[in-house]
């Protein structure tokens, strides 16, 4: 496996590509090593070579992810802003299939919430004492409603530019939904 990096990599790469592709379809549940070889166009003797089984797969898209995010935001200071730089982060092309797979109809629960801590927004500086009772459910609520929103714009395919939508959230925590309320 080592002899050809390129080859390797590609053949890796596809396997994840196929799961990403099953995993936004149906639960992880009713996906099988044999349907991920036969699409990629392997065998399941290859897969094995890349993957014990399909949960170490699964652990290795949200690593390679969770881990690209960790690079990026590495470089910038934390600031109110995080969330977005994070959400800045995940909107790549070479994110798109992944993304679709983790926050779409089957994704896991317990991926939302290694993202939720990767963003680190507990070291943030909110209006609020630290320790303050209130402070976790502001955070949360941050946190959930920010990634609810990219998640819903994956699922509506983008259907805003970037633009539009990064300022849309931005407009929505520092004003609200009265703006774009008519009466």
């Amino acid at each position: 496996m080592k002899k050809q990096p390129q080859i390797t990599e590609k053949t890796r790469q596809t396997f994840v590509e196929v799961f990403c592709e099953l995993y936004s379809q149906k639960p992880i549940e009713k996906i099988s090593v044999q349907e991920i070889a036969n699409k990629s166009g392997y065998n399941r003797s290859t897969f094995y070579q890349y993957f014990p089984d399909i949960y170490e797969l699964l652990d290795s898209v949200e690593n390679e992810l969770l881990n690209d995010i960790k690079k990026e935001l590495a470089n910038k200071e934390l600031s109110m802003h995080t969330v977005q730089d994070t959400l800045y982060c995940l909107d790549k092309r070479e994110h798109l299939l992944v993304l679709n797979a983790l926050l779409g109809d089957y994704g896991s629960a317990r991926f939302l919430k290694r993202l939720k801590k990767e963003i680190t927004l507990d070291q943030l500086e909110f209006n609020v004492p630290q320790n303050h009772a209130l402070t976790p459910y502001l955070i949360e609520f941050y946190l959930t409603t920010s990634l609810s929103l990219f998640r819903l714009w994956l699922q509506r395919q983008k259907d805003l530019s970037s633009e539009k939508f990064f300022k849309l959230v931005e407009n929505l925590y520092s004003r609200g939904i009265t703006p774009y309320i008519k009466e």
